[in-house]
């Protein structure tokens, strides 16, 4: 049987958001992590901002950190499209991950009007397709674009070759997403994953969930979220993030070590199900 292929292993912006993208990228050289994941854009007014798009210092650092650790620039985040988007407006943060070798530029639907959702998502796509990246469409329960389904349709209507979906571990258990529906989607529509875990629980409000999300995640194989079920659910070679933004542990615990633990839950959890799926191809 041939071995199992080696899944790229990234550590997610969100999980130690406080360290600026070039300390990200050290912390995952540091941590053991393949490649990282760059929020270039803030996603919310209270996040940290960095001059982190265009040619500046600190862009150049991060350059020269990866040149110096190896460790490759998985994704750029996060390019928000909404009514008012203008998505030209988009290109010095594309360049930026294009110059850096980012290999995708990940991008939320919040636009009521899904035609025009679809209208701007296609160029996106065709925005980030010039530098030779693909655009993936994240589902979070909280927007328009709330599960898979929804997220497949818009994809799917934009038509664009380099256009897929990103799929996060969370956003699965708290947009009720069956792990079947994956098994419907048309080959290589996702790109690579984004895992956590959390209670099986869910909050009781939608307010409660985007707390959740931005605060209190876990390391994967720490909660009740059937991470090796998806892991099986799609194929084995697709890149693998971690995504786990841990406020409470945060304040005991620096990013360094955090990265550290986390790469160690991930690469636990990607290997039981790697060991799953062997065995079920073994005859008996």
């Amino acid at each position: 049987m041939m071995p199992p292929p080696v899944r790229p292993l990234s550590l997610a912006a969100l999980t130690v958001l406080e360290l600026a993208p070039p300390d990200m990228v050290s912390a995952a050289a540091t941590a053991g992590f393949s490649h990282v994941g760059l929020r270039l854009i803030p996603a919310t007014p209270t996040e940290p901002a960095h001059p982190s798009v265009g040619d500046t210092p600190m862009v150049r650092e991060v350059r020269a950190r990866l040149d110096s650790t190896g460790v490759r620039v998985l994704d750029v985040e996060i390019f928000r499209l909404k009514p008012e988007t203008r998505v030209a407006d988009y290109r010095a943060a594309i360049e930026t991950g294009a110059w850096l070798d980012a290999k995708h530029a990940l991008c939320t639907g919040q636009d009521p009007v899904e035609s025009r959702l679809v209208d701007k998502l296609g160029e996106f796509a065709r925005l980030v397709a010039g530098y030779g990246m693909t655009a993936d469409l994240e589902f979070m329960p909280w927007t328009e674009v709330r599960d898979l389904a929804v997220a497949a349709r818009v994809v799917q209507a934009a038509g664009e070759a380099n256009l897929g979906i990103v799929v996060d571990a969370y956003h699965v258990s708290r947009s009720r997403v069956r792990l079947a529906e994956f098994g419907r989607l048309p080959r290589g529509l996702v790109r690579y994953l984004q895992l956590c875990d959390a209670p099986a629980a869910m909050p009781p409000t939608m307010d409660a969930i985007l707390e959740e999300a931005r605060n209190a995640r876990r390391f994967p194989g720490e909660g009740d979220l059937d991470l090796v079920g998806l892991l099986r659910a799609l194929p084995r070679d697709l890149p693998v993030a971690v995504e786990a933004p841990t406020r409470e542990l945060a304040v005991r615990v620096g990013a360094v070590e955090r990265a550290r633990r986390a790469r160690i839950a991930l690469r636990s959890v990607v290997d039981r199900a790697d060991a799953v799926v062997g065995a079920a191809a073994r005859p008996a």
